[in-house]
C-alpha cells in the first residue's frame, strides 16, 4: 500500500529549498544511513553562534531529502543552541508523519548531520 505524502513534502522533494554546495561555509558535514544509502551533505554559516545560511546536497528517499530542506528552512536565522535542542519528534511533526523506525532514521538524517555541523562549529569557538 503506498504512503500518502503530505503535499508540503512533495513539494520539498520535487523543489528542495536551500540545494546546492556552499563555498564559504564555516563547517561541512556528511552523514548517511548504511542501511538504505541515502546520505545528506549540510553547509553551514555561522554570525556568532547565529546560523545566518544553510545549504545542503543528498541523494536518497523523498523523506530523507525533504526533511533535509524543511530543517534548513526551519533552522535559518537561529541561534546554534536552539537548533541543538531539535528532536526527532520535532522532525516528524515537522513532516506531518507517522514512521517505522528505519523510515524515521531517514527522516532524522539530515538533523544528525545538521547537530553534529553544530556541534563542530562550537567546539572550534
Amino acid at each position: 500500500m503506498p504512503e500518502a505524502f503530505p503535499k508540503e513534502v512533495l513539494d520539498h522533494y520535487r523543489k528542495p529549498r536551500n540545494y546546492g554546495e556552499m563555498k564559504d561555509a564555516d563547517v561541512t558535514v556528511r552523514e548517511s544511513n548504511r542501511l538504505c544509502g541515502d546520505y545528506v551533505e549540510i553547509y553551514l554559516k555561522f554570525n556568532g553562534n547565529r546560523i545566518s545560511a544553510i545549504s545542503f546536497k543528498g541523494q536518497g528517499c523523498m523523506i530523507s531529502q525533504a526533511s533535509a530542506s524543511m530543517l534548513t528552512e526551519l533552522v535559518k536565522g537561529k541561534e546554534a543552541e536552539e537548533v541543538l535542542k531539535l528532536t526527532k519528534y520535532d522532525v516528524l511533526r515537522m513532516l506531518g508523519l507517522e514512521l517505522g523506525p528505519v523510515r524515521t532514521k531517514c527522516a532524522t538524517l539530515p538533523l544528525v548531520a545538521l547537530k553534529k555541523g553544530i556541534e563542530s562549529y562550537l567546539s572550534r569557538r
